[in-house]
């Protein structure tokens, strides 16, 4: 059970492949946090009794954990469609965990009244990580908000970053996603390379993981649940392609963006592999 914490309040919207496992850690650890999705429950591996209509969701909201898609349904949510800005009337901080542009994170201050707190908390981790309650937290917030809000943090997540202030954790984030859809591609390539060679796959991963090629996928290949995934829109390697957009949205002025390019488009060339 939390402590110095209300346990009452908590919102997750966008239940899904990570935002659902999230919401049963909270309740895990004892928070009567309380879910939102624009989908029925019934495409959803997540109770249906977790899941609220939008005006119970918005009725006692005080902290609002986002866990959407993109930067379009983050937009539906806080100020368009669902409109939980204007119509949560004892909303008191918002959490943005989805991994968006930073330049819009950043521009968000300006759009939500001065009395919500806002921070930034992308996360890293496949929804293995979020099930196990052990997700990687990169923050972005005032020093005292983040304090105040880290029981919520430690019930989610084993792994806790500070970047600096609101904004810095979203642009730390994007730019530990590239690196990973780099990996993602580069270790795609090399087994179906490897194929080829007639290399078993599973002595080359034990290989990659002791060797100076580890990567994340490489070593969690059997357990990440998108690691043999090709590109759809909808899934997390379309994600991907998604994140290397928002890298590339921040990136400084004049850099060489040829290798990230690169990266993205080998994401989203990427196939099946059985």
């Amino acid at each position: 059970m939390p402590h110095d914490f209300a346990t009452t309040g908590i919102g997750v919207a966008g239940c899904g492949r990570m935002g659902g496992p999230i919401l049963m850690a909270l309740r895990h650890a004892g928070f009567d946090a309380k879910g939102f999705d624009i989908r029925p429950a019934s495409v959803l591996t997540l109770p249906a009794k977790q899941l609220l209509s939008l005006p119970d969701f918005a009725a006692d909201l005080r902290v609002l954990i986002t866990v959407v898609r993109d930067v379009s349904q983050t937009d539906d949510l806080l100020f368009d469609v669902q409109n939980l800005i204007d119509t949560t009337p004892h909303l008191t901080t918002v959490i943005i965990s989805s991994t968006l542009s930073p330049r819009y994170v950043r521009a968000l201050r300006d759009k939500v009244p001065s009395h919500i707190t806002l921070i930034a908390a992308p996360m890293s981790g496949a929804t293995i990580a979020a099930e196990e309650a052990r997700l990687s937290f990169m923050l972005g917030g005032e020093i005292d908000a983040l304090a105040q809000h880290q029981p919520l943090f430690d019930a989610m997540g084993a792994h806790f970053h500070h970047m600096g202030p609101f904004g810095a954790g979203m642009q730390a984030k994007v730019l530990n996603n590239l690196l990973a859809a780099t990996n993602t591609a580069m270790t795609r390539m090399v087994l179906d390379w490897a194929d080829q060679s007639n290399i078993d796959e599973a002595a080359l991963l034990k290989l990659i993981h002791t060797s100076s090629g580890q990567n994340w996928l490489a070593s969690g290949f059997d357990e990440i649940e998108f690691a043999r995934d090709g590109w759809a829109e909808d899934n997390t390697i379309g994600i991907l392609t998604k994140d290397v957009a928002s890298a590339l949205d921040a990136a400084p002025e004049h850099s060489d963006t040829t290798l990230p390019e690169a990266v993205r488009a080998a994401i989203f060339a990427l196939k099946p592999r059985q």
